[in-house]
């Protein structure tokens, strides 16, 4: 009764049953603890809906803690040092000082052998620098560019391309200028397809230049619109020909050239 003190000063102490301590701390003053136990359980009787942290704690003498330990907060882990612990109220219990808490390294193995396993930063380093991957861009053609690590990719615009990237987000933008130059050709990319040029509102489609019809190898189809061409010049002297199934009930006509006019109107009288 006097101090609730036992002391068993013996070599060895075996408890073949259960032993339960009720108390408020355990204190082991021993060079080595082996546990057969293939889990620990640890915060034990919290029994809260997992904002509670918990953890192991590596005393460091004078210097700061280190400590493993699971942020119920946050809902993950962390490894790190804190320069000291705050208690909760009287009791021996033992909370991390949040504010106080510094995150510190962790070292793993420098190839992770898994998918799923950390990687060390040397490996991501020599991926990225060291030929680990390469960038491939391919075009509509299939045709291919690869880019291997630690090479540079340009993507320079022509007379009427610009090109610009931005770090945040990660985007290149490649945009065509509203006015074309230095275009030898334009073509449809499929068979029998009709070019259209159209121009905005009430504008109008200009040619400030000479306009050439290369010779027609048919006569085409004549629809409700006006479709030029050229041929063998006739009797209108031209060779440029027109077509239109609302005139002359869609029979070929050829523009007559001033020459010709002129005859006409003499010989007509």
């Amino acid at each position: 009764m006097g101090s609730h003190t036992i002391k068993l000063d013996s070599r060895n102490v075996r408890v073949t049953g259960n032993l339960t301590v009720d108390g408020d701390q355990v204190v082991q003053n021993v060079t080595n603890t082996t546990i057969e136990d293939q889990f620990l359980e640890i915060n034990r009787n919290y029994s809260g809906a997992g904002a509670e942290d918990a953890g192991i704690v590596i005393n460091q003498g004078t210097a700061d803690n280190a400590v493993f330990y699971y942020d119920g907060t946050d809902n993950e882990f962390r490894i790190g040092t804190t320069p000291r612990f705050i208690q909760d109220g009287s009791s021996i219990k033992w909370e991390i000082d949040g504010g106080a808490f510094n995150l510190s390294n962790m070292k793993v193995a420098t190839t992770p052998t898994h998918d799923n396993h950390a990687a060390s930063k040397k490996y991501v380093d020599d991926q990225v620098t060291g030929g680990g991957y390469s960038l491939n861009f391919v075009g509509d053609d299939s045709s291919s560019i690869s880019i291997s690590p630690g090479s540079t990719a340009y993507f320079s615009g022509g007379t009427n391309i610009t090109t610009s990237a931005t770090e945040e987000p990660d985007q290149i933008n490649i945009n065509l200028n509203r006015d074309l130059q230095g275009i030898d050709s334009i073509s449809t990319d499929r068979s029998n397809q009709d070019l259209t040029l159209t121009a905005n509102g009430t504008g109008s489609v200009v040619i400030e230049d000479v306009l050439t019809f290369s010779g027609a190898a048919s006569t085409p189809t004549a629809t409700t619109v006006t479709k030029l061409y050229n041929k063998t010049p006739a009797g209108g002297g031209t060779g440029l020909y027109f077509i239109n199934s609302n005139i002359s009930s869609g029979a070929e006509g050829e523009l007559i050239s001033k020459k010709k006019a002129t005859a006409l109107a003499i010989a007509l009288g």
